[in-house]
């Protein structure tokens, strides 16, 4: 499993794609896309509005409090995973490509889901979405190229291994 450096922590602050205030905003980019959602606030915006997404992963809590409107995500596969805070686990790795291999799936996260962003965008399709809330600014989107799989590459360079690799 990776852990997450703690001198490196405020890099993950950072939106890693392109950050908009609002999902009203970002919904019309969406038609006809493949769209995958990190986050218990983001995923329930869009099931809220009717749009499904491919992918969903979500924790239970928002902010380190619990989220009381869980989605409940009708004919998706539910997959279960263990991972906690500050890291990135096999398990975690496992549930995403067994999600990205039969979607639509609910990727639920006994942990905190926050950095499956990084691995997403590494094992995504080509032209794929992510979304993921940006807490007190908005939602980030973004697409899935060699730019983004790259940046995600780097920023598992600011982990250290413990008993296993994700690759």
């Amino acid at each position: 499993m990776l852990r997450l450096q703690d001198e490196f922590r405020d890099l993950f602050r950072r939106p890693f794609g392109i950050l908009f205030p609002d999902m009203s905003e970002v919904i019309p980019l969406l038609s006809g896309r493949v769209v995958y959602t990190v986050g218990d606030v983001v995923t329930d915006s869009l099931l809220s509005r009717g749009i499904y997404p491919d992918i969903a992963v979500i924790d239970g809590y928002t902010m380190r409090s619990p989220f009381l409107r869980t989605p409940l995500y009708a004919g998706a596969s539910h997959i279960r995973v263990i991972n906690p805070a500050g890291m990135i686990t096999p398990d975690l790795i496992a549930g995403l490509r067994r999600a990205l291999a039969d979607p639509p799936a609910l990727v639920f996260v006994d942990g905190e889901e926050d950095l499956a962003v990084i691995p997403l965008v590494i094992a995504a399709p080509r032209g794929a979405l992510v979304l993921y809330g940006q807490p007190g600014e908005g939602v980030v989107l973004r697409e899935i190229d060699d730019a983004a799989r790259e940046e995600a590459q780097v920023l598992l360079s600011y982990f250290t291994s413990e008993n296993a690799s994700i690759k």
